[in-house]
């Protein structure tokens, strides 16, 4: 895979680890964002249009949770 796989996160959200764990689980790398250790990535994830985490961005994709959605998001990006 090529592109680059990020996860914006926060340390203790349940969600985030399950999102971390399937990404591990499918052999995919991906960089973890910290939005509460920078205000940077606060404002990367609201030009999204998101104000919560976990939020995952495949390429110019974003999914926002644990949800169907992110698994056809993996499963694109995979191809």
């Amino acid at each position: 895979m090529s592109k680059q796989v990020i996860v914006y996160s926060t340390a203790g959200c349940v969600e985030c680890n399950y999102v971390k764990q399937m990404l591990e689980e499918e052999g995919i790398a991906f960089e973890v964002r910290d939005v509460m250790a920078s205000v940077e990535y606060q404002k990367e994830v609201e030009k999204f249009g998101f104000m919560g985490v976990p939020v995952t961005v495949i390429g110019n994709q974003a999914v926002k949770g644990f949800t169907p959605e992110l698994k056809e998001l993996i499963a694109n990006a995979k191809n």
